[in-house]
């Protein structure tokens, strides 16, 4: 019996959407600019590329481990089969980085990420492979079990080997999806903000078309006397004064010609202004703190490791959330749910500067809640046999209670003369 005919997909119902009440919708389109807002016309803005690429490549870049619970705390478990898939490669095709740098591009720019979960007979994982999600739909059988619709029309997929529309379990598929109303299907944050975006792309478009015109707006020549061919007139001073090559060369002109400027300079416009704010704009609406893209005008030497620890606590901190939550739920078994879990350890990127570093460690050591291998663990060096010391925890000998700090002067005073 088929996928369909086991949750009969005939009679679906509930299919989560991406519109509002059937009339607002949250798809790629036209903007109130004019200008179209799709996927790829949005990454040729260097606001969006740069957001993209400094979450995607954030999230790829961090230690993803598998953990095993254990009475003492926690411990990698090595030897488990997702450890490899996840730490080092998904698949044949990729690393563990590509991997996820792929996934959570496509989160940033559709609002899901997809990926085909490859098990063997016992449910075990053999491999993940991306799904493009602008092919991929989720709806809802009869018996309420969710169901994945992917439409194959290229070679992405080793995997696949029909095309057409192709019916998925949920087991089957690693979803992670961005912020939704139904928590099934996340809504595109390009899509959300197309007017933003295209704001950017239009400033962009005419910022091309003002330079192209020979860094110059537009204007008349003003004849005194009556002209035959005023096509010919427009078309040969365009010819040889129109374009940026041709900025800055001298007009001549004849029989009492002039030329007399119309257009509004950019200054004027506010143009520099507008594409600075359009990039803020853009910044904000991925939490991108402004000098990360390039803007420093509020940022200084005192305030941008604040920014970028705040940057790792409320920007990069929910996505982690979100994809370990997504991948426990998806690729460990139900009776390893309680026995393991799955990390992206930002440790690292919370770190201070090697000085603070240093301060904090001594102040741990000094008061017995750090060890020399929890340390050197910290800062990715070898442990110290515990033969060695390097297990110990330690106090400075001059600490005592509180209620015995005055014991031992008590005692010595006994046999002192009264003064």
């Amino acid at each position: 019996m088929g996928l369909r005919e086991l949750f009969g997909l005939r009679g679906a119902r509930d299919k989560p959407t991406n519109s509002y009440n059937s009339g607002v919708s949250f798809l790629f389109g036209r903007s109130t600019s004019g200008i179209s807002v799709n996927e790829r016309t949005a990454m040729q803005t260097t606001a969006v590329y740069s957001c993209v690429r400094i979450l995607a490549e954030a999230i790829a870049s961090l230690p993803l481990h598998l953990y095993r619970y254990t009475d003492k705390g926690k411990e990698r478990v090595f030897d488990h089969p997702l450890y490899h898939i996840l730490h080092d490669e998904p698949n044949e095709e990729m690393t563990s980085f590509v991997f996820r740098e792929v996934l959570m591009s496509h989160l940033l720019i559709w609002g899901n990420a997809y990926a085909q979960i490859i098990r063997d007979g016992r449910g075990q994982i053999l491999g993940l492979y991306p799904l493009l999600p602008d092919k991929m739909e989720v709806d809802r059988a009869e018996n309420g079990e969710l169901y994945y619709i992917y439409t194959r029309n290229t070679e992405e997929n080793p995997n696949f080997k029909d095309y057409g529309r192709i019916y998925l379990r949920r087991e089957d598929v690693l979803h992670i999806p961005g912020l939704g109303f139904d928590g099934l299907v996340g809504y595109s944050p390009i899509a959300m903000a197309k007017n933003a975006v295209g704001m950017t792309l239009a400033c962009e478009e005419y910022g091309a078309s003002f330079f192209a015109n020979g860094a110059t707006p537009g204007g008349v020549l003003e004849h005194p006397g009556v002209l035959k061919d005023p096509a010919k007139v427009r078309d040969s001073w365009h010819k040889v004064y129109g374009g940026s090559r041709n900025a800055g060369k001298v007009a001549v002109l004849e029989e009492g010609m002039k030329y007399q400027q119309i257009g509004i300079p950019p200054e004027e416009a506010q143009f520099l202004e507008t594409r600075k704010f359009q990039i803020n704009e853009i910044a904000r609406m991925y939490r991108i703190p402004p000098h990360m893209v390039g803007d420093l005008e509020k940022s200084s030497f005192s305030n941008i490791e604040q920014q970028s620890l705040e940057f790792v606590k409320y920007t990069l901190d929910p996505w982690v959330v979100r994809w370990e939550q997504a991948l426990q739920k998806a690729l460990l078994l139900p009776q390893e749910k309680n026995e393991y879990f799955i990390k992206l350890n930002v440790d690292g990127l919370l770190r201070g500067d090697y000085a603070s570093r240093m301060n904090g460690y001594a102040v741990g050591r000094q008061n017995g809640w750090l060890s020399a291998n929890d340390i050197r663990e910290m800062e990715d060096q070898n442990p110290i046999p515990e033969e060695d010391g390097g297990n110990l925890y330690l106090v400075n000998g001059s600490m005592t209670k509180l209620a015995d700090a005055g014991a031992f002067a008590g005692k010595a005073g006994g046999n002192m003369p009264q003064v």
